[in-house]
Parts: structure tokens; sequence; C-alpha cells
């Protein structure tokens, strides 16, 4: 007979450290990952994310010991139900990760399942999995992000804007494109949509493909132009479009990246808002620390600011070139509970949701009913209280365990518990969770 297993354990978490991290104990990642006693921070080294789950990238294990959670979750499928361990096999349904950013990430996009089914048949040496991956991030700090296209209109008045942009796509491509945007206006209904939407394509793909030469000379001459006008009138402000352009560049010179500043909205996240990011959506994020949560995948299709590999025609066929505006695309979580201290933010997809409980002081206390699949928990802030409740004598042991900034813990399905503050500046904790589909509102009274 198998040892029972608390329905509340911490883990320790995989600590990842790419080029583009936040530098030693700057990085939250870091800061986070320190909270366990094997890990020591080394301030020479990018510390960029922290990855919470069962991805074979980077498994999570049971807290001092060598098991991972992936074995515990399989040999034990109560903690996840027999749902999502019959079609998962011990693994979760999403991956959780703390992202510190010091430089710009790649602008990307994710496939959906049947486009990433695809890649992965055809090209498993680049695209590693066969999943989708949508993905949610919450800013915990300042965070800065391009995410999806901008209103037609918004473009079409950049191309008058910065001269660079027209000439690199030309006199034919540019006009052809502010002419497409003011005719989509007057075709009513899905033609006007789809006309508009291929105007994008012609010319975000005219942009990406163009030629090495074109785009260095084009570059050139707007950092040229922006440096110099910063050299005449004193440094553009900064989060301007200006001083965004000049910083990007400086981070991957020469970039074809940096003209997608004009096609992206750009937008500056404060701490608690969010923004979603569905498949084949392009997006960057620029700078700060947030925690994201994504289905399990680590399928990422590349066009700029990145040396890796850039898949620009598989790039600009998967988008969809919807366009928003820039303020449409920042989410607030939702109240769900009675006592207002926590928040939920709920993408529309079936793999994950994320509650953002905050207490301000000693001895508040929030209780969270539980979802019916598995959830995992840190502690961005403070120190308290995780506790399990017991209704039945069928029901796991009360589970009651310390939690401090940084510490990580997974939670069993079904696992009702409160989180109680035990420091004077309360406590912070994000809970990613699964449920079974249609059954979204568990977690609400």
């Amino acid at each position: 007979m198998s040892v029972p297993v608390p329905p509340i354990f911490r883990l320790d978490c995989k600590a990842q450290s790419y080029d583009w991290g936040k530098i030693g104990s700057a990085s939250e990642v870091a800061r986070f990952a320190s909270s366990s006693p094997a890990f020591t921070v080394d301030n020479s080294k990018p510390y960029a994310e922290l990855w919470m789950g069962t991805h074979p990238s980077g498994p999570s294990t049971v807290h001092q010991s060598n098991k991972s959670l992936e074995s515990v979750l399989a040999a034990h499928p109560k903690l996840v139900t027999p749902y999502f361990h019959e079609r998962l096999h011990g693994h979760l349904p999403f991956l959780f990760k703390v992202l510190s950013i010091g430089k710009a990430l790649s602008i990307q996009a994710h496939p959906d399942k049947e486009l990433a089914q695809k890649l992965f048949r055809d090209h498993p040496d680049i695209y590693k999995d066969p999943n989708h991956k949508p993905e949610m991030a919450i800013a915990l700090t300042e965070f800065e992000a391009l995410c999806g296209f901008k209103p037609l209109d918004e473009i079409a008045h950049a191309l008058d804007q910065w001269p660079e942009l027209w000439a690199l796509v030309g006199d034919e491509e540019a006009k052809a494109f502010q002419e497409a945007v003011q005719h989509s206006k007057i075709v009513e209904g899905i033609k006007g949509i789809k006309e508009g939407r291929q105007a994008l394509r012609n010319l975000f793909k005219a942009v990406m493909t163009s030629e090495t030469g074109k785009v260095q000379t084009e570059l050139d001459r707007l950092i040229h132009r922006l440096e110099s006008a910063a050299a005449s009138h004193g440094p553009f402000k900064a989060q301007s479009q200006e001083e965004v352009i000049l910083r990007i560049h400086s981070q991957f010179p020469g970039d074809i990246g940096v003209f997608c500043f004009f096609f992206l909205n750009y937008v500056v996240l404060h701490p608690g808002q969010a923004i979603f990011l569905a498949a084949n959506e392009p997006h960057a994020y620029l700078s700060g620390d947030c925690v994201e949560c994504m289905a399990a995948s680590d399928n990422v299709v590349r066009s700029g600011l990145t040396p890796k590999f850039k898949d620009v025609e598989v790039l600009t066929q998967m988008l969809t070139y919807h366009t928003m505006a820039s303020a449409d695309q920042i989410l607030t979580g939702v109240l769900c509970t009675p006592t207002g201290h926590s928040l939920m933010y709920d993408p529309p997809i079936e793999e994950f949701s994320v509650i953002l409980t905050t207490l301000g002081h000693t001895n508040e206390r929030e209780r969270l009913r539980g979802a019916d699949g598995p959830s995992i928990v840190i502690v961005t802030n403070g120190r308290g209280i995780l506790r399990s409740e017991k209704h039945h004598e069928t029901d796991p042991e009360v589970a009651e365990v310390t939690a401090e900034t940084g510490n990580v813990f997974f939670v069993g399905a079904n696992t009702p518990f409160s989180v109680e503050a035990t420091s004077e500046e309360g406590i912070t904790i994000y809970t990613a969770f699964a449920t079974k589909p249609n059954k979204k509102d568990h977690f609400h009274h």
C-alpha cells in the first residue's frame, strides 16, 4: 500500500538562466529560487525564468528530495483526479512560471494545436512538442510588452509618421495598404474585416521579408535620426516611442524586429494587470517581472529580436492579423471571494486560470474552495500559513505548511485551503489551477 501524500506539499523549482534575464539578486526569479536552501545566487549570472510544474525541460521536485512532482502525481491519481490522470499520466495541463526580464525577448507567436502538431511532425529538432501554448502574464512589477497588432488606422498613420518604414516597404506597398484600410471601412461586415486583415498581412510580410541590406540601410537612417534629435534636444522621455525604439535597437542592433514596434501595441502593465496571448498572436516581452501561466508546451515561432532561428515564413502565415487597441489588451482580475482578498484571472481556454490573493497584515485570512483539478501556489511577498481542510472521514489529514516569499506548493485536487498572514507586511500568493472543462466557476462562492 502506498504511503499517503499530504494534500499540500512544498516544491523545489528550476531557475532557468537565459541571456535576457535580470542579473543576480536584481532578478525576482533568483530571489524566489533562493528560498530553497540548495540554491545560491551568482551575481554575475542572468536568472530569467522559474519553472513550476512537470514540463521535462524544467521539472519540479518535492522539497529537499529527488522525487519529481510527475512521479508523485503518477503514483497518486487522486491528487490530480482520474480525469487529468487518464489524459496526462502525472503531468499538469499547465506550466506556471515567474519571468524576470532584463532585455527584450524575441518577437514571437505560439502555434495553435493543429499547427503545433504539423510543426512537431515536420521539424522535431526545432518544435519540441505537439501542443499549443496560449499564455497569460500578470505583472509583479512595472512590465513592458508588445502584444497584438495595432488598429489599422494607427499602422497607416505610422507609415506617414516614420519615413524609414515607408521607404522599407516602398511607395507601392505603402499606398496600397493605406487605400485598402480606407476601403475596408466602407465594406460592411466580415468582408470588410477580411479585407483589412489581408492588407495587414501583405504589409507585415513585406517588412519581415525585406532584403537584409535594405533593412540595415533604413534602420541605420532611423537610429541616426533619433540619436541626432536626442543629441540636439536632450534624451527622449522614458517609454516614449523613440526611447523604446532606441533601447530595443541597443539590445539587438540591426534586427528587423525593431520595425515590428510600428505594428504591435506597446503596453505598460502595473502590478496586478495582465495580458492574455492566444495562439497565433504576435508578442514580445520587453522588461519587468511577471508570473506567467501557459498550456504545457515550449513551442515558439520567432521572427525578430533574437539570435535564434527565425521562422519568418511560418510566422507570417500563422498570424490571425486580428487588430485591437492597446488599452483593450490589458486585463484585470475579477473578485472571486466574499472577503475581496482574491482576484481571478480566467482566460478563454480550458487549461488554466490564476487567482491572486493579497492579505495586507498579520492574522488576515482567506479561504479558497479548491479546484476540482491540481493547483500550484507561489508566495511572491510576505509570510503566512497554508492549511488544508478536512470535512469527511475519507479526506486526507489536515496539512499545515509555513509559507514564505519564494516558496512554491502543490495543492491536490478538491482540497479547500486557507491562507493566513503571519507577518506585518501580510502575504501575497498566486494560485494557478486546472479544472475539468465547464467547471471554471468552481472557485467562486
